[in-house]
């Protein structure tokens, strides 16, 4: 009698595109997430990123500049729209809610982000597209290309969705998930725009030595790109005469200033060595027109109280106004301090507050506060033990 054979069923082999497919899915969910928050922790930073785009756009377009400037206006507002935008396409990318309409959105933003990145690189109009805030520094052309690499990802995962047929969340429990996230993203953003950044990921940093970090950390070293007869050859020496000198490249640019345009002074000079010596509370007013006035009796007693420490502070103020503007707005806040100037871009790099104060010991950051969160005299000289 025979005995029938036993059959061993095999698995289809998985569809070569369905593993690229989610690789790109999740890669493409995963890098909007990360930008969007890298923005949302500094929402003052990326409005100043706007503002620029805006201002470069109103020069280009002198018929639409009241159009942009009027978007300039908004900047903030954008900020955080767009940054928390970003955040939650990423998660409804990862659930894969609602993914056609989800993947249009996405392709709506590349779109626009790729376009303000050629520009940037064509044009050489904006340095820095602010992608990834200030953690990541990204070359106008580097950021273009990275915008590519989104669409190219894009285009896999939309073209390949029959993939990421499984939604992870959907009807109410959709609809609660992605609120939560909203709020979340939202949250985030607008905590940032009141108070400081949650990472600092600039040079003036609490903790970092300003006047280290104006000097090279070890001696910086050149070649030198030279012509002679129609040819070109690089020199790590300088050649006589007969050539022709066309540019300079820096062998270990790590290696050169982190801080090359910090300067303060006023009317007596530079005052520049002298704030980076002993206990220094400064207040900083980037401009007197955006400037909050709701805190001056705040901002006043603290000033008063660094007089009195016995910590030997010695309190200031650095502005970027003109001095006609400064001199009618410390006369209405009754601002009893010696006052400096300084350029607005460095003060917005310092502080993503006005006014906001910078405590500085012997010229490194100890402390920084926004003007909602003016601190007491015994919390200033804490930091200064």
């Amino acid at each position: 009698m025979s005995v029938p054979s036993s059959v061993t069923a095999v698995a289809p082999a998985p569809h070569p595109l369905r593993t690229l497919t989610r690789v790109c899915w999740f890669i493409l969910g995963a890098l909007f997430i990360f930008s969007g928050l890298i923005k949302l922790n500094d929402p003052v930073g990326t409005a100043y990123k706007l503002e620029e785009y805006f201002e470069v756009f109103a020069a280009s377009v002198p018929s639409l500049a009241g159009f942009f400037l009027w978007f300039r206006g908004l900047s903030r507002t954008l900020s955080i729209v767009m940054s928390s935008l970003e955040v939650i396409l990423g998660v409804a990318l990862l659930l894969r809610w609602h993914l056609k309409v989800v993947l249009w959105a996405l392709l709506a933003l590349l779109v626009f982000f790729a376009f303000l990145t050629f520009y940037s690189a064509a044009f050489n109009k904006v340095t820095d597209c602010g992608c990834f805030g200030d953690f990541i520094k990204l070359k106008p052309w580097t950021s273009f290309f990275k915008d590519l690499f989104l669409l190219l990802l894009w285009t896999v995962v939309f073209l390949n969705q029959r993939f990421l047929r499984h939604a992870f969340v959907q009807g109410m429990v959709g609809i609660m998930v992605m609120t939560f996230a909203s709020a979340i993203a939202i949250g985030i953003g607008v905590r940032a725009l009141g108070h400081l950044p949650y990472f600092d990921f600039l040079p003036y940093k609490v903790g970092n030595d300003i006047g280290k970090l104006m000097k090279p950390s070890a001696q910086l070293r050149y070649k030198y790109i030279m012509e002679k007869g129609g040819k070109t050859e690089e020199f790590t020496t300088y050649p006589d005469s007969t050539w022709t000198y066309k540019s300079m490249v820096a062998l270990n640019p790590e290696d050169a200033p982190k801080i090359t345009d910090f300067r303060v002074w006023n009317d007596d000079g530079d005052y520049t060595p002298e704030l980076l010596r002993g206990n220094k509370l400064v207040l900083i007013i980037q401009n007197t027109d955006k400037a909050d006035r709701d805190r001056y009796d705040q901002i006043n007693k603290l000033l008063d109280d660094a007089k009195e420490s016995r910590r030997g502070i010695t309190p200031l103020i650095i502005t970027s106004a003109s001095p006609a503007e400064f001199d009618v707005f410390r006369h209405n806040a009754n601002f009893a301090v010696p006052f400096y100037y300084a350029d607005a871009t460095v003060l917005k790099s310092i502080i993503r507050s006005n006014p906001g104060f910078v405590l500085l010991k012997d010229g490194v950051v100890r402390g920084k506060y926004h003007y909602h969160d003016i601190p007491s005299i015994g919390k200033v000289e804490e930091k200064l033990q």
